[in-house]
């Protein structure tokens, strides 16, 4: 059997990532992981790297410099003590480490902090119940839950993105492009909000490029750098319509956003002096967090 079609496998990875999440900025033994696993040290890192696809060492050196690069974007530590507060034991190995991963010293990356992809490791417990449930397979229940409304104002902005070529949903995204594409977004320091999944209007696509994509937004004067591959697009000011549903336990965020789209079906904008408005500017979802709710958006105009 596959470990990832056995429970209690994955359970004792999400055991280990847990632990490590914790632990990040202490040293990390495998004897510490096995404990937490439940397994032996040999079997928690074979589970370990078949289910997440990398070592547990290499897993845990790529999220803790991950980590320390956002530090050093945001903070104004000295890098001596970003490398110390991640369990590096030396500058110098510190530098190696990140010089080698981003291709950037930290020192460079300081100064001027261009994209750069990011690890951000997804619990495995979750892809366990998106393989077990599918994309498809969400309950189509007629709309129960209280789902929160607000519109707000989204100023004139662009839109650093990844094109797809056939994807319309994040599923088929994530398969055709890969999910990596949400690390780097995360990493570029001028980003007006967190990183967003969108559905462009025909007339933000190219030909032969895909409905869905992902992105984040940036001030209308960025001058950046574009990280290769990726486009720019201008958005004009517009109001947004905010579904967010309410908290969800992990093992259900594929019913929580469910519960929002049938929240946007059955709602009628009329009603509160407003429009749909889906050629002005793409819908857009941010990422699932089980403590605020799933939250997606949608352009509307004053009907006055």
């Amino acid at each position: 059997m596959n470990a990832i079609d056995n429970l209690d496998a994955v359970n004792a990875v999400q055991r280990v990532q847990d632990y490590i999440e914790s632990h990040l900025g202490e040293p990390i033994t495998l004897y510490m992981l096995s404990r937490a696993a439940g397994y032996s040290p040999w079997h928690t890192s074979r589970l370990f790297k078949e289910l997440t696809g990398k070592t547990l060492p290499e897993y845990i050196r790529i999220l803790r410099l991950s980590r320390a690069a956002l530090t050093l974007r945001d903070g104004d530590s000295k890098i001596i003590d970003v490398a110390l507060d991640f369990a590096f034991d030396s500058h110098e190995g510190f530098t190696r480490a990140f010089t080698k991963n981003f291709g950037i010293a930290p020192q460079t990356y300081r100064k001027k902090a261009p994209p750069i992809s990011l690890f951000l490791p997804s619990p495995i417990r979750s892809y366990y119940i998106l393989l077990q449930k599918g994309a498809s397979a969400m309950p189509k229940n007629s709309f129960a839950k209280t789902v929160f409304v607000q519109v707000i104002e989204r100023p004139a902005r662009k839109l650093i993105l990844k094109r797809g070529h056939l994807a319309d949903n994040y599923f088929d995204y994530c398969k055709e492009v890969s999910c990596e594409v949400w690390g780097l977004l995360c990493s570029i320091k001028e980003a007006l909000y967190e990183p967003i999944g969108v559905w462009l209007p025909s007339r933000f696509r190219k030909e032969n490029t895909s409905f869905y994509a992902q992105g984040v937004e940036v001030p209308v004067d960025y001058s950046g750098e574009i990280p290769a591959g990726f486009d720019v697009i201008d958005l004009p000011a517009c109001k947004m319509m905010v579904f967010q549903g309410q908290p969800f336990a992990a093992d259900d965020f594929m019913e929580a956003i469910e519960e929002v789209w049938q929240g946007i079906k059955t709602y009628t904008p009329e009603l509160y002096g407003f429009q749909w408005a889906d050629e002005e500017s793409p819908r857009f979802q941010l990422e699932p967090v089980c403590e605020r709710g799933y939250i997606e958006a949608r352009p509307v105009r004053s009907l006055s």
